[in-house]
């Protein structure tokens, strides 16, 4: 018999219990959505899904180094649409990439899409998520193979303006990182932000003695409130991070 692979976010999103939301899930191209509202609310989100997709494909037509480039890309105009534009000023913050954002930006554009509808939204993109509720809200941190996955989790504060808590890994999922870290979770008002920044420190942590210096790295960066980095056994926080 042929064994079946599950996926990693399979894994994770079966921890969901949010009993007052409602979850559903919205595939297009390769945004994977699992949202958490108040009620089901597909048709809307696959809808804002494909808007904003198409708004950055679009803009990968006209200016294709948008796509490729590893480093930040100095170009401002009022005529980038703007989730382009926080993307662009993300990876210029971070230091990486303008594609380092785009995970963290589809979530909090969609999740912003979404308040019109459900006061309160949970929207996770493959393993990054924008989060706006009335109440605090628990968060585990999947890593994988790690002997911490499933036993570390955030309390996440003060959610009524919108959070971003966003996370990179070495060894999980497609997106590409230079380390080799099983997770680097990192919080801020800015899901873009937090994408391109947990792809920052991620890049720089290959071992457990490096937990330090990708804190260092978290600390750095403006608009970062807090980070958790899980290397095997070892365990480094930084910030505005309560782990229960």
């Amino acid at each position: 018999m042929k064994r079946k692979t599950v996926k990693s976010s399979e894994k994770y999103r079966s921890w969901v219990t949010s009993k007052d939301l409602v979850n559903f899930e919205v595939l297009e191209g390769e945004s994977d959505l699992f949202i958490s509202a108040k009620k089901k609310l597909t048709v809307q989100a696959e809808r804002l899904t494909r808007k904003c997709r198409k708004t950055i494909q679009d803009h990968i037509a006209r200016y294709p180094r948008f796509k490729d480039s590893l480093q930040p890309i100095n170009k401002r105009s009022s005529s980038i649409p703007q989730i382009v534009r926080e993307m662009l000023s993300a990876s210029r913050v971070a230091n990486v990439g303008p594609m380092a954002a785009i995970a963290g930006a589809v979530a909090e554009y969609v999740g912003k899409g979404i308040l019109d509808f459900s006061s309160e939204v949970i929207v996770e993109n493959g393993g990054d998520v924008f989060i706006r509720s009335s109440q605090d809200r628990i968060m585990g941190i999947y890593t994988g193979e790690s002997v911490l996955s499933g036993k570390v989790a955030l309390r996440l504060t003060g959610l009524e303006a919108g959070l971003g808590v966003c996370t990179s890994s070495g060894k999980i999922g497609h997106s590409l990182s230079f380390g080799k870290a099983d997770s680097v979770t990192v919080i801020s008002d800015s899901a873009p932000l937090a994408d391109a920044a947990a792809t920052a420190v991620g890049n720089i942590v290959k071992t457990p003695d490096n937990i330090n210096q990708g804190i260092e790295r978290a600390r750095e960066i403006k608009g970062v409130k807090g980070v958790v980095i899980i290397v095997g056994k070892k365990l480094g926080i930084w910030g505005e991070v309560e782990i229960i």
